[in-house]
């Protein structure tokens, strides 16, 4: 099997407890009596210490090689879902979240800065497009596999298998020592991170990256509270998850050709700005064909970002500073994840769902405008 096969199927597992555990955790608090508010804290406290740690986990994984912070990444991701098996009880929620979110950034920052590293820079594009199917893959199997643990088995059951799924890319981790890429070698006189600010297509992509993956997990937030508010099943709400999954799953598939034809920041643009209209109308729907409908085609749209901002961020990365540059790319994704769900279950908490699914919409169509700007140089 080739690595970027691997470390594919290796991220599929990881995403998919990681996605997972978020489902859980909004459906759990709600069980346990948590309000708009109160859940959009705990959407929040998944990203706080990525928030904190990105930058120095891209360092960490451009100094030392990917391996090792993949390694740590998945166990401390593991240990944090086995809590609420162990303690059910909203406060282990919030810990649970907070070491989730810090064990899953550094093994994102490291598995992308690892995609980016093999083979030669013409595979790079297709590496990116590999590794996004163990994204999407992820996102389809974590809430399937929560929705039917739960109505199975209950919460707790929920969590203990999303631990499983979390500790066994550990152990092939651990078991594989040469799954891992020379460090880069970095240019005279490191400068501050911020300073990679300065070249506007880097800036461009790294702030569209975070209104993309903002827009995508808000998403996966509030869709398990409003089919909730609906009356819908947990295993019908992981369906719609898992619909949306598979289409960012196809999406990706035939993403390289459509961006030989068109263009990266093209195909980027028109994404976010379709995903805005379905986002639109998702509120406005309680027919479960429809909502299933609505998903796939918001999947759609979704799946082009990440894949898309990746490979716009590394290629225009400074030499030895690609791992920096995801941390940095992940660092405002999650000053996004905080400032954002906090607004939003505010507002949910006054207004009611629907204007949390508009807000998604202004994010996606603010990134589709972004997005057409990344051309430059």
């Amino acid at each position: 099997m080739r690595p970027i096969h691997l470390i594919t199927l290796i991220t599929l597992a990881v995403q998919g407890s990681h996605i997972g555990s978020r489902v859980v955790a909004s459906l759990f608090a709600i069980e346990l009596g948590a309000n708009p508010l109160l859940i959009g804290v705990l959407i929040s406290a998944y990203a706080v210490f990525p928030l904190l740690l990105g930058v120095y986990s891209g360092r960490v994984s451009d100094r030392f090689g990917s391996r090792y912070p993949m390694l740590a990444g998945t166990s401390v991701l593991g240990l944090g879902l086995l809590l609420p098996f162990l303690w059910p009880q909203l406060a282990t929620l919030y810990v649970s979240a907070v070491l989730a979110g810090t064990g899953f950034v550094f093994f994102n920052v490291s598995v992308q800065n690892l995609a980016g590293g093999l083979g030669s820079p013409e595979e790079r594009t297709r590496n990116f497009s590999t590794l996004g199917l163990g994204y999407s893959g992820g996102h389809m199997i974590g809430p399937l596999i929560t929705g039917y643990a739960i109505d199975s088995y209950g919460f707790t059951f929920a969590y203990a298998c999303l631990a499983v799924l979390a500790l066994l890319p550990a152990v092939r981790l651990a078991a594989n020592p040469r799954l891992d890429v020379a460090p880069r070698a970095s240019g005279p006189g490191r400068k501050s991170t911020l300073q990679l600010l300065h070249s506007a297509p880097l800036r461009r992509a790294v702030i569209t990256s975070g209104l993309v993956v903002t827009g995508w997990d808000l998403y996966g937030f509030y869709v398990p509270i409003y089919g909730h508010s609906i009356g819908l099943s947990a295993s019908t709400i992981g369906t719609i998850l898992g619909v949306f999954a598979v289409a960012t799953f196809v999406v990706r598939i035939v993403l390289p050709a459509f961006t030989r034809r068109y263009g990266v920041e093209m195909v980027l643009s028109m994404a976010m700005f379709t995903g805005a209209v379905f986002f639109l109308a998702f509120p406005f729907v309680e027919f479960v064909p429809a909502l299933l409908t609505l998903s796939f085609g918001i999947g759609l749209a979704l799946g082009c970002g990440q894949p898309l901002t990746l490979d716009i961020a590394y290629n225009r990365s400074p030499a030895g500073r690609s791992g920096e540059v995801a941390g940095l790319r992940l660092t405002i994704n999650n000053i996004t994840h905080i400032g954002v769900p906090l607004a939003a279950g505010a507002l949910g908490s006054a207004l009611g769902v629907t204007p949390v699914f508009w807000t998604n919409a202004a994010i996606l169509a603010t990134s589709g405008f972004l997005a057409r700007g990344n051309g430059g140089r």
